[in-house]
Formats: C-alpha cells, structure tokens, sequence
C-alpha cells in the first residue's frame, strides 16, 4: 500500500503484502547516528549509513539492490531497515540520540516537525539541485521545502485523482477519457443515458471514515484552484468557507448525489466500503457503475480475477483539468528522505536517494513510481503502472495530499467526520464547511 493511506487505514491491515517491522532492537542497533563504532565522516573509512523507511517490502528490496549496486566500489553501504508507526518512533529516537543517519517519512508535517526540533539538515548544498529541479515532477521538491530550504527529498511517490474503469467493457462502449470538468460531467450524463450508472462510490473506512471524501476535494481544488491556491488551502490561508472550497464541494455534489449517478445512490456512499466500492465495475454480467475514482494503490482492491491481468481488464486516467490547456495539478503522496545528522557520508547517501537509478531495481517487481520524470518508464511492470506515472509526469505540479498536511484535528478529524456528515444528508455544506474552519488550531 502506497504511504498517503497507510496512515489512514493502518487499523484495518490493509497492507496484507507488507513485511513485520523489525523489532526496535534491532532498528536502535549499531548503524544509527548516535553510534560511536561508526567511521566519522570523510575519514576514508568504510562506513554504513542506516535509513529506515515503512515502505513496503518489495519496494524497500528493490532500493536495497539498486543502492547497493550504486554504492559499488565506494567506502559507503546504505543499509535498508523496515520500520513500523515510523511518524511516532523517529520523534522518540531522535530524543534519546538514537535515530538513523536517514528516514523516509510519508508526511511533509512530520519533516517540517523535525527541522522545528533541529533534527533535521537541509540538502541544498548536499545535491545537486539545477539537476533536481530539472529531473523530477515540478512541485515534488515543494513538499519537502521548509522555510525555503530543502529537507526532504522525494524517493517514491503515489497518485492520487485517478478513474478507474472496466476496459473491455469501456472501449465496447466507445467512451472517450474526458480532458476537462465539463466533458466528465457529459460522460456521465452520457452513461446515464445509457442505461448506466455512471459512478461507483465509498468512503467508509472503519475509524478512518470520510478520507476518500477529501481527497475528492482536495482534487477538486487542486483542479479549480491550481497549485498556488491549493497550498493556501492547506495552510489554512484559503478557508474551507470560501468560493474556492464551496466550487469544489459544488462539483463532487453535481457527481456524486445527482439521482442515477452513483450505485446505491447518495444514502449508500457512507456506508459502502471504499475498498470494495469499484468491485461492481468487474460484475459477469457487466459494469453495475462505470467509474471509480481512487488512488494508484486501488488495483490491490479488485478482485484476484482482474488483478491477474490489469492491463487487460482494467483502464485508468487522470481527473481531468478544469479547463482545456489549464493548469492541470495532480494529489498523491510518497516518500521523504529527511537527512538527521550532517555527515559527509550521509550527504553522500542522500545523493545516491536522489539519482534516477534508485528505482530501477524496485519498479519492475514493486508498486515504485519513480518522482522523476526521465525515469525509463519501459522499466514498470505494466502498462497500466505506465498510465499512472504518466498522469503525474505530464501534470502541471504534484501536490501533497492535504488532509496529511493539515493539523491532525482537521485532516484526520473534522475534514473526515464533517464530509461524512455532509454526504449522509446530516448536515448541510456551509455547516460542515464552517465546523472545519472552526476546527483549525489556533
């Protein structure tokens, strides 16, 4: 499972593929950055340099090998530990002096929190970031700047703002993917008059109920609003009260509580589970509703028969601009590497995390989507990884998932239980709206 819902769902073990963490013994062993036994930095030595990660472990054995590969002949070996709640345990190391020379955290908060606590160094002069800036999806390096400075570098990401659909059936069909609002919704006035249901939809999610709401939003924004006002919006200096916000909510209520347009109707979204929602896409007897909007990780979700071949059954594109030519954004989540002590060893392992190559061994065998858009994309396994990546490498900016960079009050509180709220009939949108606003710490 992709990092921007392993926060979400962690209580539901929806990430079966996943590997046990290693015991905190080992994860404090000899190798973090407060272990004497290490060489100190440039003394020519050969040195190990630790990073920890709660990637998956497929993906974590494919930048095992291709660091290991990249660091041939050199003095330095990067060493790859997995790691479980690594938001929480990299905090409680770092006050006892004990944490790893790097981790790979999955929320721009949490980076941010770290360089608030000094436990953190830039990487400005550390890579080469003309090279960066050049290489990698614009607004990759964004989620990782603080105070103008760059302390966490994008290794692998996700996307989020992806249709999903039964192939064979769509392309029997003749439906065309639409490249701006207006043309979605005239895809779904035209599978309506079809005799389809144009939409699958669910956000229940155990205690993380709502979340797949709010990436819709956050999507939407995004879409309306282009990056500048999106991050406005997380920072809170766009209000969710606001024509923006309102705009937004406006759309995903035309979509998704217009009779006919979502199977079960408005009164099943809440109570319909998000990972079995795009299920009746794949029925025998054909599409029971005919889009699902979801995250790059969704394909885990489908049934066996479908997963067996993707390419084959399965179709995906972007959520489409507002406007044609517009500015066109996309959500996802990923990966931060975040450099915790200023040796010369570490820096240089911060390079090796920032060179295209880091991915090649994971891509062909993992869910690894590389950050950079000169990524050999003949090296995904699938034609359909090829379209995901592709969405994010023709987007106008990535931009982090918002309800992760929000106060967790909001992003995992009210932002979730208020759309829930709103979409089960119990309040209206400008209460739900204000409630959040309301919400928001001081």
């Amino acid at each position: 499972m992709h990092t921007d819902v392993r926060r979400r769902t962690s209580a539901l073990a929806v990430a079966a593929a996943a590997a046990l963490a290693l015991p905190l013994a080992a994860c404090s062993s000899g190798n973090s950055a407060g272990d004497t036994g290490s060489s100190s930095a440039g003394n020519g030595e050969g040195t190990t340099v630790t990073v920890w990660s709660s990637v998956d472990q497929p993906v974590m054995d494919g930048l095992q090998a291709a660091s290991d590969e990249l660091t041939a002949g050199s003095d330095i070996k990067i060493e790859w530990q997995k790691v479980d709640n690594i938001n929480q345990l990299i905090m409680t190391k770092l006050g006892a002096a004990d944490a790893p020379d790097i981790a790979l955290l999955p929320q721009p908060g949490v980076v941010a929190d770290l360089v608030d606590r000094g436990g953190a160094y830039p990487l400005d002069d550390a890579l080469d970031m003309a090279s960066l800036k050049s290489s990698m999806v614009p607004g990759t390096l964004d989620a990782g700047t603080v105070d103008g400075k760059l302390y966490g570098l994008l290794v692998s990401m996700n996307v989020k703002g992806l249709v999903w659909y039964n192939k064979p059936a769509w392309d029997a069909a003749g439906y065309q993917a639409p490249t701006t609002i207006d043309e979605l919704n005239a895809l779904t006035e035209k599978i309506k008059s079809d005799g389809g249901t144009p939409w699958c939809m669910g956000i229940e999610s155990d205690t993380a109920t709502g979340w797949p709401a709010t990436d819709w939003i956050e999507t939407l924004v995004a879409k309306y609003g282009g990056a500048d006002q999106y991050n406005q919006w997380v920072k809170h200096d766009v209000a969710f009260d606001s024509p923006l916000v309102k705009e937004a909510a406006g759309e995903f209520e035309k979509l998704m509580f217009t009779d006919g347009n979502v199977l079960g109707g408005r009164a099943a979204i809440t109570s319909t589970n998000f990972g079995t929602a795009g299920t009746p896409m794949f029925a025998d007897g054909g599409p029971q509703c005919w889009m699902y909007n979801q995250g790059s990780f969704i394909t885990g979700f489908f049934p066996d028969a479908v997963k067996a071949d993707l390419d084959a059954n399965v179709g995906v594109f972007g959520f489409p601009a507002a406007t044609a030519g517009g500015d066109n954004p996309v959500i996802g989540g990923g990966d931060l590497a975040v450099m915790l002590n200023e040796k010369a060893t570490t820096a240089e392992a911060m390079k090796i995390l920032s060179d295209v190559k880091i991915g090649e061994q994971a891509a062909p065998t993992s869910s690894f989507i590389s950050p950079h858009k000169d990524f050999p994309m003949d090296l995904y396994p699938n034609q359909t990884t090829k379209d995901v990546a592709s969405v994010a490498y023709a987007s106008t900016a990535f931009l982090f998932d918002g309800s992760d960079q929000m106060p967790g009050e909001v992003g995992a509180g009210t932002f979730w239980k208020d759309m829930t709220s709103w979409i089960a009939g119990e309040e209206d949108l400008d209460t739900a709206l204000k409630n959040i606003d309301a919400s928001r710490p001081n």
